[in-house]
């Protein structure tokens, strides 16, 4: 395939047969006539969400890996608790170990208010004690099956904005509105019945969102420890493949192994243009020692990687040819292939690229571009922490 056709492939007329091999080989769901408006910060994200919370009729799923005790979970948890108390059926899933430090008092007050609540792999590790390196780690909330919000985004302060600007954490999120909703649904209640075996009658209660929301092309990738392949991986991989211009990644753990970065090699070979931003620092430091030790084989094949300064870079963004956005809770990590579960948003449409595209370029004025003389000029007792912190990349 040419570049010049490659060039079409995320256009208005994407090839067909390029979607068919992209929904096959990531099992992804699809769906046409969606609304996605994207919000560049936990500042624009939370509001929105506990506005829509606000306005539920029947039932809300929410699922998030962290659900923190502070003046974030405290309005989360306010708002679960005011729809619950006016009828709406509302279920909470959360990862144990995700929120270890959250006091149990804290989910049963949801409880007792009316929220049912699921604690994803708590102890015993009732499968086992390999069991325990799996993770919840998707984040999203589904509102009468017609509104979602997903993203990368955890329910605490360094999200949400709450604390002052140098202890807020850069992320991003997106409001669907339209019928991929129904996809998240769907994937909330069967990782619901699968762990807790008890579904609500709210339920049944809805009607699925109508087509016609918006123009967005949007797909979902789901991913989990219980399959035998990695379908995010291949979603990452095959994007990759179909980018004819640009790609554009933005991501916090970046330890993201040998075929992935043949993906991006060939994507350079071929003339695409590859940006990478990465933290410059990191909430664990053995990540970033880890990433860098990828850096010089993408520096020699012309990809221009950039390590964002001040707050902590959370947000996992990719951009393919400034028409599909990918959004969601994926790392670009063995973590995330292999033993989460994960959840990411596919969105084709040129306005929602445009959207990316801008807020890309603005995380790119608060970043330093990283050169490969500065890079391998580094002290050898650094290089040598990075190859003895590689030997353990699996499990990071």
């Amino acid at each position: 395939m040419s570049i010049v056709r490659r060039k079409t492939i995320f256009g208005t007329n994407r090839a067909p047969r390029f979607l068919r091999i992209f929904r096959r080989n990531a099992e992804a769901s699809h769906s046409q006539g969606n609304r996605v408006k994207l919000f560049g910060s936990g500042a624009e994200f939370f509001p929105a969400m506990l506005e829509a919370f606000a306005e539920a009729r029947h039932h809300i799923h929410a699922e998030f890996y962290i659900v923190r005790n502070d003046a974030t979970g405290a309005a989360f948890a306010e708002a679960l608790l005011v729809a619950a108390s006016r009828g709406v059926d509302v279920s909470l899933i959360y990862d144990y170990i995700g929120c270890f430090d959250t006091p149990s008092s804290y989910f049963r007050r949801l409880e007792q208010g009316g929220v049912r609540c699921l604690a994803f792999n708590p102890p015993p590790f009732k499968r086992g004690i390999a069991w325990f390196d799996k993770r919840d780690h998707r984040k999203m909330a589904v509102i009468d099956g017609e509104t979602a919000f997903t993203g990368g985004v955890n329910v605490g302060n360094e999200y949400s904005g709450f604390w002052s600007a140098a202890e807020r954490w850069r992320d991003v999120g997106v409001r669907i509105d339209g019928p991929a909703v129904s996809d998240l649904s769907r994937l909330f209640r069967e990782f619901w019945l699968e762990e807790k075996g008890s579904p609500s009658p709210a339920w049944f209660l809805e009607h699925a969102p109508m087509a016609g929301m918006g123009d967005a092309e949007v797909m979902i990738v789901s991913d989990g420890p219980h399959h035998t392949r990695s379908f995010i991986r291949n979603a990452f991989r095959i994007a990759m493949a179909g980018a004819g211009e640009s790609i554009r990644i933005m991501n916090p753990y970046f330890v993201p192994g040998p075929r992935v970065v043949r993906s991006l090699l060939r994507a350079a070979r071929r003339g695409v243009r590859v940006q990478l931003i990465l933290p410059a620092k990191n909430d664990v430091p053995i990540v970033r020692l880890v990433s860098r030790t990828y850096y010089t084989p993408l520096l020699r094949a012309g990809i221009e990687i950039y390590e964002r300064q001040g707050p902590v870079l959370h947000a996992k963004v990719m951009l393919i040819d400034d028409t599909w956005g990918v959004v969601g809770s994926a790392n670009l990590d063995q973590r995330s292939f292999h033993r989460n579960f994960e959840v990411n948003t596919i969105v084709a449409s040129h306005e929602f690229g445009r959207q990316v595209a801008e807020m890309f370029v603005e995380d790119l004025r608060g970043s330093r571009r990283i050169f490969l003389a500065e890079h391998e000029s580094r002290g050898w007792h650094v290089r040598l922490l990075e190859r003895v912190c590689e030997s353990v990349s699996w499990f990071l």
